[in-house]
């Protein structure tokens, strides 16, 4: 390995890190935000229409979270491809151990708190007297957002095979 793929390999490990720290922090500190928003909201008896305001927090921080995710993944596909051909490393060994069961995995797009949260906006959103109108306004958004949420965890967990195997195309087409 030459001096620049060495240091091109750690710089990458440490932008994995980093990505994978701040997405936690993003989560936590997002959570926390939206939580509050829904309180203030709640607690001030503002109309349902302003629930939509922390599920826009929750849209954000979830945003957030899954683009670190996404490219932390793609950047270890790159070092698996690129750095780990002929010496195995982090990238490759990991995919040695044995599988995880299903139920055990950790979601690291945090869906299933994302879900529980967009659903308890709808119940903030309908503690007092709602009209059908104001009703469909926050439940439209939230079924959105439940949909988008589903699609991107989905697209999360075909990402690893996919980039692996593009980066394996690239490698051979000498880009």
């Amino acid at each position: 390995m030459t001096a620049t793929d060495q240091t091109e390999y750690s710089e990458l490990r440490a932008t994995i890190r980093e990505r994978g720290t701040a997405r936690v922090w993003i989560f936590v500190v997002g959570i926390l935000g939206w939580a509050a928003l829904s309180v203030a909201a709640a607690a001030l008896a503002l109309p349902p229409l302003f629930a939509v305001v922390p599920l826009l927090a929750l849209i954000a921080t979830f945003e957030a979270v899954y683009a670190l995710h996404l490219g932390a993944e793609r950047i270890g596909r790159y070092l698996e491809v690129f750095h780990e051909a002929d010496v195995a490393g982090w990238e490759t060994r990991t995919k040695w151990l044995a599988p995880i069961p299903q139920g055990a995995k950790p979601d690291a797009l945090f869906t299933a708190v994302f879900a529980i949260a967009a659903v308890l906006t709808l119940f903030t959103a309908n503690l007092f007297d709602v009209t059908a109108q104001e009703r469909w306004a926050v439940t439209v958004p939230v079924v959105l957002f439940l949909v988008r949420v589903a699609r991107a965890k989905s697209f999360a967990g075909k990402q690893r095979g996919t980039d692996l195997e593009r980066f394996r195309q690239l490698k051979a087409e000498n880009r």
